[in-house]
Parts: C-alpha cells; sequence; structure tokens
C-alpha cells in the first residue's frame, strides 16, 4: 500500500475515487463544496433527493460527475456537526475503507483529513486515517488453499491538502503512521496464526529474521539455559507441552551505547489449556491468542525499527504451551522462581504470571530505564474495561501518566487500574512465600500485585490487554502496538 500526499484543484485529479464527507443536515464538508461547484451542483443534488442524509458512517457513491476528473466520487456521513469527535472520525474513516474495498479502485483521495475534530491536529488525523486505511484492508486468509477472489484491491491513498505548504510535514507523519501500521500487522499476523503452527520454536525463528532484517540482535534461550538460570515457574509452565520453550531476546539499539534500555517483556502463551486445571471446550479455540503479548513486542520492535527511533530497546518473550499430560504441573506443586522466591502453584490456568515472573527478573540484567509488561492476563480486564481500553497497572503514577498519554496520542487508550497494598494480601500460603492465586481466585488487579513483586529494581507498568489484543468476530487487532510505539517515540525524543 502507497500512501502519497499532494494538493492541488480536486476536480483535476485523474483517481479512481475521491472520498468527502456530508454532515447531517446536507451540510458538504470544504473539499465536497469545491467538488460540488465543479460539477454544477451534482453532489448537492444527490444529497437534497435524499440519497444521502449525512447519518455518521452511510456512503454514497457516485459516478460520472461532470467536470470532475475522478472516475467515482464517494460521499461518507458525518452524523450531527457538533458530535463529530474522535469517534466519528474514525467511524467515518472505517466507512469510507469499506466500501473502497467494494468499489475496484485501484487509487483514492481521501479528504476526510481535512475535517475538524476537537483536541486533535492535522498529524493526529493522517495518521489515524494510514492505520484506520491498512485496519481495513487487512485479511488473514493465508492459511487458505484458494484464497477468496476480490476486486482490484485499492494499492495507493493520496491524502488531500488545500495547503501545499503542509505536504511535507504532512508526508513525515504519513511515514511514520505505516511503520505503526506495519507493526500492528505483524502482531495481528502472529495472533492469527493457529497453535499448531505458531509454536514457541516457530515465534523463536520470527525474531531471528525480525532481527536479521533490522540488524538488531537475537538470543534464544531453550530449556537447558532456562534450567540453569533457575528460571523454575517459567520451565513449569511448559512442562506438559512436547513443545519446548524459548526465552526469545531481542535487542534493538538505536540510543547511545550505554543508555538503559526499555524492556518490553510479552507473555507468550501459544496455547493455553489451562493444564491439569483444564479449561471448559467453549471458546478454547480463542487460547491460540494467548501470545498477543509476545505478538506486540514483536510488533512495537518492527514499528521501533522501521522508524528507525534513537533509542534502546530490548524485547523478551518467554514463549510456551500450557498443555496436561504426565509430566505437567499438578495443583499444589511448589516452584522456586529465578528471584529466589517459592510460589504454591494453587490452579495451574494461572500461568502467565509465572513465566512472566521469571522473565520479569531475567530483565534485571538490563537495567531498564522502564519495563513494560503486556499479557492477555485475565478474564476479569474483559468484564472492567470490555474491548475499549487496556488496563494500566504501575506503582508509579508519573509513569502511569505517560503511558496513558501514549494511548491517547496513539487513539490505542488505556485505563489507570489501582495497586494498592491491600490487595497484596490476595497470595497467602501455608507452605510456600506466596500462592500464584487466592483461594477465591483473583482479579485483573490482584494478578497486577502478583507480577509487582518480581520488579523491585526498575519503574514498571504492567498492561492487561485481555479485551483489547483480539476480538471473536475479527480476531488478532494489533494492539496495544500503537500506544507502544508512540511510549517508545516519546522517550526517544525525550
Amino acid at each position: 500500500m502507497e500512501f502519497v500526499v499532494n494538493g492541488g484543484s480536486l476536480e483535476k485529479q485523474r483517481t479512481g475515487c475521491i472520498v468527502v464527507g456530508v454532515y447531517e443536515g446536507g451540510k458538504l464538508s470544504p473539499s465536497a463544496i469545491e467538488l460540488d461547484r465543479a460539477s454544477g451542483h451534482a453532489l448537492d443534488a444527490a444529497v437534497s433527493r435524499g440519497d444521502l442524509e449525512g447519518e455518521l458512517g452511510t456512503v454514497l457513491l457516485l459516478t460520472r460527475i461532470p467536470n470532475v476528473a475522478s472516475e467515482r466520487v464517494l460521499l461518507v456521513g458525518l452524523g450531527p456537526e457538533p458530535e463529530f469527535v474522535e469517534s466519528s472520525y474514525h467511524t467515518a474513516l472505517s466507512a469510507a475503507t469499506t466500501s473502497l474495498r467494494t468499489t475496484g479502485a485501484a487509487e483514492a483521495t481521501l479528504c476526510l483529513n481535512e475535517l475538524p475534530v476537537s483536541g486533535r491536529d492535522g498529524a493526529w488525523k493522517i495518521e489515524q486515517a494510514v492505520l484506520a486505511v491498512m485496519n481495513g484492508l487487512y485479511r488473514f486468509d493465508k492459511l487458505k488453499s484458494e484464497p477468496p477472489k476480490h476486486k482490484r484491491a485499492l494499492e495507493k491513498v493520496v491524502f488531500h491538502v488545500a495547503d501545499r505548504s503542509q505536504a511535507t510535514a504532512a508526508e513525515a507523519v504519513v511515514d511514520r503512521a505505516v511503520a505503526i501500521a506495519e507493526g500492528i500487522t505483524l502482531a495481528k499476523d502472529l495472533g492469527n496464526l493457529p497453535g499448531n503452527i505458531c509454536t514457541p520454536t516457530y515465534l523463536a525463528d520470527q525474531a531471528q529474521e525480525l532481527g536479521g532484517r533490522h540488524g538488531f540482535e537475537v538470543k534464544i534461550l531453550d530449556r537447558e539455559d532456562l534450567g540453569k538460570l533457575g528460571m523454575n515457574a517459567f520451565l513449569a509452565v511448559a512442562s506438559g507441552s512436547a513443545q519446548p520453550p524459548k526465552l526469545i531476546v531481542m535487542e534493538y539499539h538505536g540510543g547511545e551505547r550505554e543508555a538503559p534500555p526499555v524492556v518490553l517483556v510479552g507473555k507468550g502463551i501459544t496455547f493455553d489449556t489451562g493444564g491439569l486445571s483444564i479449561k471448559s471446550s467453549e471458546d478454547m479455540e480463542q487460547m491460540k491468542f494467548d501470545m498477543c503479548g509476545a505478538a506486540s513486542v514483536f510488533g512495537a520492535l518492527h514499528g521501533a525499527a522501521l522508524m528507525k527511533l534513537r533509542l534502546n530497546v530490548v524485547g523478551i518473550v518467554p514463549a510456551a504451551e500450557n498443555m496436561p499430560d504426565g509430566n505437567a504441573i499438578k495443583p499444589g506443586d511448589v516452584v522456586t522462581t529465578m528471584s529466589g522466591q517459592t510460589v504454591e502453584i494453587l490452579d495451574t490456568d494461572y500461568e502467565g504470571r509465572l513465566l512472566l515472573a521469571d522473565a520479569l527478573t531475567y530483565a534485571e540484567k538490563y537495567k531498564p530505564a522502564v519495563l513494560v509488561d503486556l499479557a492477555t492476563l485475565t478474564g476479569a480486564i474483559v468484564t472492567a474495561l470490555g474491548e475499549i481500553a487496556s488496563g494500566v497497572f504501575s506503582t508509579s503514577d508519573a509513569l502511569v501518566r505517560e503511558v496513558l498519554e501514549a494511548g491517547d496520542s496513539a487513539w490505542d487508550r488505556g485505563w489507570h487500574m489501582p495497586l494498592w497494598r491491600e490487595y497484596q494480601d490476595t497470595f497467602k500460603s501455608n507452605i510456600a512465600d506466596f500462592a500464584n492465586v487466592g483461594p477465591n481466585g483473583d482479579c485483573a488487579i490482584t494478578a497486577a500485585c502478583f507480577l509487582s513483586r518480581f520488579t523491585k529494581r526498575y519503574p514498571w507498568v504492567h498492561l492487561d490487554i485481555a479485551g483489547t489484543a483480539s476480538t471473536d468476530d475479527k480476531g488478532a487487532t494489533g494492539r496495544p502496538v500503537a500506544l507502544l510505539v508512540h511510549f517508545l517515540a516519546g522517550r526517544a525524543a525525550a
């Protein structure tokens, strides 16, 4: 997909389709007004006769417009003008992209970025448009023997800017947005792969490939290495699977040699049956998405490398399957973590925190400037926040604010959850330092409390992405790659 920026007269642009907006009540957007005047008010006539009333997300495709060089003009409903906000902008972009997929146009000129959105500048609008187009055109059909046939795909999108002096700045925004979109696409592709393909070994191979592409260092630690390091909680999770566990470490050196890195740790459970505390069969196929934290680490590093961020970043992915067999860990077993703390495993389906505990301890060797861990950790966060926001936990309010601001600027939002001392009392054990779950289960907050016990030596923030990393109808979303890249870019700029 190619994205370019252009100005000049709209009616003279020879393209497959020009996309403009119409508010409720028939008010045309500035570019729509320009085309309407050139065409002898053909757009206004279509709106006046009720073909499009401007309801948010509705579309009307016009062809053979007089005095307009474009083959088509797509009108997109914007809803009431006073109520046009960020979510309205995304709805309009989504509707436009969906319609463009069916027109057969290979090129389109998008004018929706001219629309005023309160509190958002032109850079934000162009970035979100790039992400919306890439998301709308995304398909995961590589595993089908005969991929479905589609109309000629959209190959080029032109962003119209009224002032040519804005073009250079807009082009820089496009480059940044494409890097983020490529990172999101990589995370989606990894997340959507089934567990028999996307194994820990497969993820390790993908890390080597990514490192070779961008020139960063990759280290893969196997079962023997993990044993020597004392990563017994990690090994316990993997003990029931025929697939060997892998600790994947990717080091991107974009900053000063001695500068402490930002460390990203992503949960990489490539399939989660629950172990001996086995899950019900209902929707178990969704458990291939339990490695979306790992996928987001891959995507964020890919985006950072494409942007050539002047920052050191280390990605750590503990990858394993959680399966039941004769070697699987049992409820009631006790393991000694890499940190030396002992954990009684009361429920083997609370496995993500176990392998993360050892990965978080391993990360100490890098002396992180800050560590962000990402995990599809709890169903409770879905109950709390749904599919809209990721849960954000930290013992540092300043760090939380930094993450939330990155999420807001990326429109990949999070919500600050409490991490108060009182929640730490959940994990009492009579025979170990603590258990991996409370006697009555736990929630997203107490799960984060468990992780916090392994993060005493660096600033830390945890993102619970169980509600945002995938959806039942669309599969992997690639979230929170955009948040992470904005966070990394902010750190690089500082």
